[in-house]
């Protein structure tokens, strides 16, 4: 059934000569495992909508300097980046780092409104001047009004309207000192939206390194990791430039994200790599025996983003760290292979098929009947939550259950 996979390619030495590697039609093993887990081919089931007919796209923009056909372009955009598809694959395909170096190759031009997004991510000042106009909008009974008209649905907002929640205004402190034994300092990256849109889960992250014994910094120097700008073809140079000259700065024992997707763009710098820490792996290494929590007998699944199975490859953290919750009943959701939709700005560029993907997860969280789902990335709550499903970072139940 897999006959399909059987490009042809040209000589291996051309590919080797590029820096690429791009593995050849005989290096596949036809194991299906690219296809089985592959979320826009289980929407499309069609051969064009797989990881090896985008590698021949890939190779055609990277290595042969071939012209691609518009129909060729769309399914390779229609690709989720979930990196599934490198993790199943035995000829060890690199297919993240070719995806992000075919898009930075064809400088596909940006409409005015992801002109205007992609300003807002990298101008921290500015974006703050916007939260209280958000806020205001939520408050003043204009949405729903709004959404009826069909207005936002012209202007290509619809989708994004429909993730807006209510934003955080005040500022975070640049130091949170812990009032217990202090056994270190930490930093803590925020982001760029999450600091207003995530707040909840960053104040656990504060209150549960604190309890810990950590004071944690934030800088507020710090911006964008850069992952929108790098996995949409745009320069991250500056952004990634400037993270590394605020966090190399400080004087603190381990930098912590709290969202796999910002902690996988962050992992490729090996100039930060060594002190760089996901917020569960820490916090595991570092529980404090004194620290008890209260019991629960909540029925929580986990939803394992593809940030971190795919890339962080730390899933398991979460379920180790949720254990010391007594009594709590924890169990993984079902397919968690298979990626929500929401791959970082693809839930706004590719509403529809985000939203199919969506529903899919959604309908197995459903199935799965019960209390709470929790989840390690900002963007997948986000996107989960959009519609009516209550998800949660695991830091939020952690610090909740503090004694």
């Amino acid at each position: 059934m897999f006959d399909f996979m059987d490009l042809e390619f040209n000589d291996a030495q051309q590919f080797e000569s590029s820096g690429f590697y791009i593995p050849e039609a005989s290096e596949c093993m036809r194991c299906g495992q690219c296809v089985s887990g592959c979320p826009t081919f289980r929407l499309f089931q069609i051969h064009e909508e797989t990881p090896r007919s985008r590698i021949r796209t890939i190779s055609k923009i990277l290595v042969e300097d071939l012209p691609v056909s518009a129909e060729e372009l769309k399914h390779l955009n229609n690709c989720v980046q979930c990196r599934a598809c490198e993790t199943s694959c035995p000829s060890k395909m690199a297919y993240g780092q070719l995806f992000d170096a075919a898009q930075a190759k064809l400088q596909t031009p940006l409409n005015s409104l992801a002109k205007m997004a992609f300003y807002l991510i990298e101008h921290k000042n500015h974006r703050a001047w916007l939260m209280p106009f958000l806020k205001g909008y939520l408050k003043s009974g204009l949405r729903k009004p709004l959404q009826a008209s069909k207005l936002l649905e012209k202007v290509n907002l619809a989708h994004a309207e429909n993730l807006l929640t209510e934003p955080s205004l005040k500022s975070l402190f640049e130091i949170y000192p812990t009032n217990r034994i202090r056994r270190g300092s930490v930093a803590l990256f925020t982001g760029c939206v999450a600091e207003n849109f995530d707040r909840e889960t960053l104040n656990a992250a504060i209150k549960l390194l604190n309890a810990n014994g950590f004071n944690v910094q934030i800088p507020k120097q710090q911006s964008c990791c850069g992952a929108i700008h790098q996995h949409n073809g745009q320069d991250a140079k500056n952004l990634i430039e400037n993270n590394l000259a605020v966090f190399n700065s400080l004087n603190v024992d381990a930098v912590i994200h709290v969202a796999t997707g910002c902690g996988a763009m962050l992992n490729e710098n090996e100039n930060l790599k060594k002190r760089l820490f996901d917020i569960n792996d820490f916090l595991l290494a570092n529980w404090s025996d004194d620290l008890k929590l209260e019991s629960s007998n909540l029925k929580v699944a986990v939803h394992e983003p593809c940030s971190g199975r795919n890339v962080l490859k730390n899933q398991q953290s979460v379920y180790a760290l949720l254990e010391k919750i007594p009594d709590l009943n924890v169990n993984p959701l079902a397919d968690n292979h298979i990626c929500c939709g929401s791959g970082g700005s693809y839930m706004l560029t590719h509403p529809e098929n985000a939203t199919q993907l969506r529903d899919l997860k959604q309908q197995i969280i459903e199935d799965a009947k019960v209390d709470l789902v929790v989840s390690s990335n900002f963007g997948c709550v986000l996107h989960l939550n959009s519609n009516h499903t209550t998800v949660l970072h695991p830091l939020v139940l952690l610090a909740g259950q503090l004694i």
